[in-house]
């Protein structure tokens, strides 16, 4: 593990770094991405460093330094490269009183490099009781306000899955913790639209681009028809469902696994430093 703070790089990857006044360490005032490193190289990070600065534009945080950022990618890149791994980027609104309200100083960038192992091809997960707010004003953004998502994981994980889905306000399938949705019913794979308050995931605008799918909002119950689900996101990839709720699903499926050959081949040629 590899720690880039404000234009340093740590000794110690773990040790104290940051003010205990930060905003994004007292309330949650910050945005982040995770970027998966294949053999060293950070993988679609300019689709990852554009979908930052929209969260933090949508935050109301000052502008993203996109050099900086590139260099922090780079320092802590370098030495013996990765074959698999994760980067976090996260940008905060920096020092400021204790409370909503922020200072007047300069922001926070970090940047850390760790490795990640692959996650298996298959999956289970369950329906949350607790709706995502599409009308919020975080809605569709990366920000680092997780407590909602560490709540719903761990009523997930303690009915033994590794994801949590959300509905909306509107009782439509919006998406996982840290993952889109995609489904098959009657032949044909959907995904909710963004206008559903899911997060404009890269390997989700990828899977429409490289494969194709109709976006469409439906009631979460339509879950139940599907004969296939998989979930995407930079750590999971293309990632089967066996297992929704109570009812057991074929995974990975035809549809799934297509996606899945596809995701590989063209993964191989469009990493994009």
């Amino acid at each position: 593990m590899r720690t880039w703070i404000d234009g340093r790089l740590l000794e110690d990857p773990r040790g104290p770094a940051l003010p205990v006044t930060d905003h994004g360490f007292t309330v949650g005032d910050g945005v982040f991405e995770a970027v998966k490193i294949v053999d060293g190289v950070p993988f679609a990070l300019s689709r990852h460093l554009r979908r930052l600065a929209t969260s933090a534009r949508g935050l109301g945080l000052p502008p993203v330094d996109e050099e900086q950022v590139r260099r922090g990618v780079a320092e802590v890149l370098a030495g013996e490269p990765l074959p698999l791994g994760r980067l976090r980027i996260t940008y905060t609104a920096g020092a400021a009183p204790l409370g909503s309200g922020r200072g007047n100083g300069g922001p926070t960038l970090v940047v850390v490099a760790a490795p990640m192992d692959a996650n298996p091809p298959t999956t289970q997960a369950v329906t949350v009781p607790w709706p995502r707010n599409e009308r919020g004003a975080l809605a569709g953004l990366k920000t680092t306000s997780y407590a909602e998502n560490v709540i719903a994981l761990a009523h997930a994980r303690e009915r033994g899955a590794t994801e949590a889905v959300f509905a909306n306000l509107a009782g439509h399938l919006c998406e996982g913790t840290g993952s889109n949705v995609f489904y098959v019913v009657d032949g044909e794979l959907r995904t909710p639209t963004l206008a559903s308050g899911c997060l404009a995931g890269v390997t989700r605008a990828l899977v429409l681009e490289w494969f194709g799918a109709r976006e469409v909002d439906e009631p979460i119950e339509v879950v139940e028809e599907a004969t296939e689900v998989f979930l995407v996101s930079t750590t999971r990839d293309v990632q089967g469902v066996s297992r929704w709720n109570e009812r057991e699903l074929v995974a990975p499926g035809p549809v799934t696994q297509e996606v899945a050959r596809v995701w590989r081949e063209r993964e191989a040629q469009d990493v994009d430093p």
